[in-house]
C-alpha cells in the first residue's frame, strides 16, 4: 500500500468546462484515483477553481460584476459539473481562500529566503485604452523563434519554447486586437537557472523510471534548454499580496497566478488536513519520500507542471545551486509523474468558447447519461495524441458498446437468472467452457490495473469490453435460453451461476470507467447498496474567517470502494427482472446536437 497523490489540474473560474477540458484532466484523474482506491492505496485527491488574473477581471466587466461575485458563480457551475460527472475529490476547493493565500505566501517567503527570488526590470505589456496589465497569454504575435503566427505571450505552442511578450513580433491584445504598449516595471522572478540542474537531474531521473509518456519528458527536458528567469509577479489589483515590506502596501502588485495556482495542490492537500481533523495529515503524501504524486493536465499546462511548480519546490527545499534551508513544509515530493494528455477536437475542430465551438459539460449530461460520456471520453482517450469527439460516433459506440455490449449482458444474464430461478443459482460441474471464461476475466483484473496504473487508460477500456465480448460469446456458445427441462436444469444452474460471476467481475473491472452504472449492474445482480462511492457538493465556512460567505466544496467518502479482486457471487441473493441499465439513442440526436452547434453536413442539414 502507497500513499497516492492524484493532483488534478486546477479549471480557469472564467466560466464552466467544456468537454475538452475534462477529457485532460477529470476523466483520467478519476479513473486512475478510483482504481488506485481499490487496489488498496491511501489516495489524496485535490484540486480547485484558479480564480486568480487579469482574465478574471476582464469578463467580470464584461459581465457587469465584481470579480468575486464572477468566481463565485463560475466555481459553483464548474464543481456542480464535476460532481455531475462522478469525479471523486477527497477536495475540490478554491483559490480565493485564505488557507491558499497563506501557503502561496509561505512558499514565496521560502523560496526568497533562499535567494531564489530575485528583483529584475521588465517590460509588461499595458492595454492603451484600459490602462490594465495584459496578461501574457491574452497576447498573441509570431513567434521569434519558429515564425509560428499565433503564438502566445508566455510560450509557443508550436516549437514549445517559453516567451515573453515584448519577444513577439506584431503583438496584439487578445482582447480587442490592439497593440499593447510596454513598459518598465520592478518584479520578482523565480530564478529557473540556478534550479536548472537540479531540474535537469530530476527529469533525467524520470526519464530513467521510463514511466512519463515520451512526449511529455521530451518536451520537458527540451525547455530546459533555454531556461531563464521567470516573473512570479505581476501588476495587477486581483491576486495574492506579495509578502515583503515596500510590496505589501502597493495594491497593483500581486503574485502571478501561475505561481499560485501550482501551489493549490499542496494548499488543497492542507484544507483536507484540516477539514478532517488532523492538521499534519497532509504530509503523508507531501513528505513521505516513498508516497507517490500524479499530475493530471492537459498538454497546455506541461511547462507549469514539470518546470514551474518543480523549481518551486525544489527553491523552497533550498535543493538549488544556491543552497539553503528546507522551507516550512519541510522536503516536499516532486512530481512521480506528469499525466499530460494531447488535446480533443469536436468535429474535427479544436474547441474555442470565443468562437463558440464547445460542447459543455453540462449540456451533455443535462440530455445523456454520465457514464455514456465517460465511456466515450476513455475509449476515445487523446491520451498520446489529439482525438476527436462527433456526435455520430459518440451515438455509435453508446448503441453499439454500451447497450448492445456491456448493457445487453447484464440485462440478460440477470433476465434469465430471473425467469428461470429468481435468485443467483448454485453451479454444478464445471465444463472447460465455464472455466475458460472465468479465468479469462480472472486474468483481466491484472491486466487491466496495470494498464490504469500506468495512465494507458484507453487499452484498459478495450481490454474490459473485450471481454464483455467474451462473456457474450459465452451465451452464443452455451445457449441457456436452449436448456429446458429438468434433466439440463442442473447444467442452466451452471451456465447462469457462471455468467453472473462474469458480470459481477466485469462490473469492478469497469467501474472505475462507469461508476455511475456500476451501482445498477450490483443490485440488478443481488447486490445491495451503492458500488461505488460518489463525490457530494457541500457548503463550507472559510476554516480561517468563518464569519464571511461560504463556498461550495467537492468531497467525498470513498473507503468503501470495492477491492479489486473477485468477489465471489452470493448464491440465494434475490434476482428480479431487470431494467435497462443503458439508454439507447435515437440517430436523430445527431442531427439535433449538430444544429446547436450550427454545424451542417454535405447534403445541408
Amino acid at each position: 500500500m502507497s500513499h497516492v497523490l492524484s493532483a488534478v489540474a486546477w479549471p480557469y473560474a472564467n466560466g464552466p468546462r467544456h468537454i475538452g477540458h475534462v477529457a485532460g484532466f477529470g476523466v483520467p484523474s478519476d479513473v486512475f484515483s478510483r482504481y488506485m482506491r481499490m487496489a488498496g492505496h491511501q489516495v489524496l485527491m485535490v484540486s480547485g477553481s484558479d480564480e486568480h488574473g487579469t482574465p478574471i477581471l476582464v469578463q467580470a466587466d464584461k459581465a457587469g460584476m465584481s470579480p468575486q461575485e464572477f468566481i463565485d458563480v463560475n466555481h459553483r457551475l464548474i464543481a456542480e459539473d464535476l460532481v455531475a460527472l462522478g469525479v471523486s475529490y477527497d477536495l475540490y476547493t478554491r483559490t480565493t481562500t485564505a488557507n491558499h493565500h497563506r501557503v502561496v505566501q509561505q512558499m514565496f517567503l521560502a523560496c526568497h529566503a533562499n535567494g531564489y527570488m530575485i528583483e529584475q526590470t521588465q517590460q509588461v505589456a499595458i492595454s492603451p485604452s484600459t490602462g490594465r496589465t495584459l496578461p501574457d497569454r491574452y497576447i498573441e504575435g509570431t513567434c521569434p523563434i519558429c515564425g509560428y503566427a499565433e503564438a502566445r505571450g508566455d510560450q509557443c505552442d508550436d516549437c514549445g519554447n517559453q516567451l515573453d511578450p515584448i519577444d513577439l513580433v506584431n503583438p496584439r491584445s487578445k482582447i480587442n486586437g490592439e497593440t499593447p504598449q510596454f513598459t518598465d516595471t520592478q518584479h520578482f522572478f523565480l530564478d529557473l537557472p540556478s534550479l536548472a540542474e537540479a531540474l535537469g537531474a530530476w527529469l533525467d531521473g524520470r526519464e530513467a523510471s521510463g514511466l512519463w509518456r515520451p512526449n511529455v519528458i521530451k518536451f520537458s527536458q527540451n525547455i530546459l534548454e533555454e531556461i531563464r528567469p521567470r516573473a512570479m509577479t505581476r501588476d495587477i489589483d486581483w491576486g495574492i499580496t506579495v509578502p515583503l515590506p515596500g510590496w505589501e502596501e502597493d495594491g497593483s502588485k500581486k503574485l502571478y497566478v501561475w505561481f499560485d495556482a501550482v501551489i493549490g495542490y499542496l494548499s488543497a492537500s492542507v484544507e483536507w488536513a484540516r477539514r478532517v481533523g488532523d492538521p499534519e495529515r497532509w504530509r503523508e503524501w507531501w513528505n513521505q519520500p516513498e508516497a507517490l504524486a500524479y499530475y493530471f493536465m492537459g498538454k497546455d499546462n506541461i511547462t507549469f507542471h514539470s518546470q514551474i511548480w518543480p523549481a518551486e519546490m525544489l527553491a523552497h527545499n533550498g535543493r538549488g545551486s544556491k543552497g539553503g534551508e528546507v522551507g516550512p513544509y519541510g522536503e516536499l515530493n516532486l512530481p512521480t509523474e506528469v499525466v499530460s494528455s494531447e488535446f480533443l477536437t469536436m468535429e474535427g475542430r479544436a474547441f474555442s468558447t470565443s468562437r463558440s465551438i464547445v460542447i459543455y459539460v453540462r449540456d451533455v449530461l443535462e440530455r445523456y447519461q454520465p457514464d455514456a460520456l465517460r465511456y466515450f471520453l476513455s475509449a476515445a482517450a487523446p491520451e498520446t495524441a489529439d482525438s476527436d469527439f462527433s456526435w455520430p460516433e459518440f451515438v455509435k459506440r453508446t448503441n453499439t458498446e454500451l447497450v448492445a455490449g456491456w448493457g445487453n449482458l447484464v440485462n440478460r444474464t440477470a433476465a434469465m437468472i430471473a425467469k428461470n430461478f429468481g435468485e443467483i443459482p448454485a453451479a454444478g460441474q464445471l465444463e472447460d467452457i465455464d472455466r475458460a471464461l472465468l479465468d479469462q476475466i480472472a486474468e483481466g483484473f491484472g491486466t487491466v490495473g496495470r494498464l490504469i496504473a500506468t495512465h494507458k487508460q484507453k487499452a484498459g477500456l478495450a481490454e474490459g469490453m473485450r471481454l464483455v465480448g467474451e462473456a457474450n460469446a459465452y451465451v452464443s456458445a452455451t445457449e441457456p435460453f436452449k436448456l429446458k427441462g429438468d434433466h439440463q436444469r442442473d447444467r442452466l444452474a451452471t451456465v447462469l451461476h457462471v455468467l453472473a460471476q462474469a458480470v459481477v467481475d466485469l462490473n469492478t473491472i469497469l467501474s472505475p470507467y462507469l461508476p455511475h452504472s456500476s451501482t445498477a449492474v450490483h443490485q440488478a445482480l443481488g447486490g445491495e447498496g451503492v458500488f461505488q462511492p460518489m463525490p457530494v457538493l457541500r457548503e463550507v465556512d472559510d476554516l480561517d474567517d468563518p464569519s464571511g460567505p461560504g463556498y461550495p466544496v467537492i468531497t467525498g467518502e470513498y473507503s468503501a470502494a470495492p477491492r479489486w479482486e473477485r468477489r465471489p457471487v452470493t448464491v440465494g441473493a434475490p434476482v428480479v427482472k431487470p431494467s435497462p441499465i443503458f439508454a439507447k439513442l435515437d440517430t436523430s440526436v445527431v442531427e439535433e446536437e449538430r444544429a446547436r452547434l450550427g454545424l451542417v453536413d454535405e447534403a445541408g442539414v
